[in-house]
């Protein structure tokens, strides 16, 4: 088993910036790749950023250039840097972490992105 909690979300001006925090414990050896996701009101989860055991990364469109995803192994910890904010960004944020067959989830941290 995989604990997963997130931290770091608040309300930001838009153009502003914010650092999501994602501290694992448990089993984490098994963590092939640990991603964020994002659901916003009335609309599904969607993906925004994974970074494998190996350090590749990848994004989403909508975030590419803005968003870094990054992980410290001495903290088990991945972080999304968030920057140039947008009202659209605004959701519960959550993270995952994937062993292969299975998945598992954090409690997800509101962001809220507004003048």
């Amino acid at each position: 088993q995989v604990q997963l909690v997130e931290s770091g979300g608040g309300l930001v001006e838009p153009g502003g910036a914010l650092r999501l925090s994602c501290a694992a414990s448990g089993s984490i050896f098994s963590i092939l790749d640990m991603r964020w996701y994002r659901q916003a009101p009335g609309k599904k989860r969607e993906w925004v950023a994974t970074i494998t055991r190996g350090g590749s990364t990848n994004y989403a469109d909508s975030v590419k250039g803005r968003f870094t995803i990054s992980r410290d192994n001495a903290k088990n910890t991945v972080y999304l840097q968030m920057n140039s904010l947008k009202p659209e960004d605004t959701a519960v944020y959550y993270c995952n972490g994937w062993d292969g067959p299975k998945n598992y989830w954090g409690q997800g941290t509101q962001v809220t992105v507004s003048s």
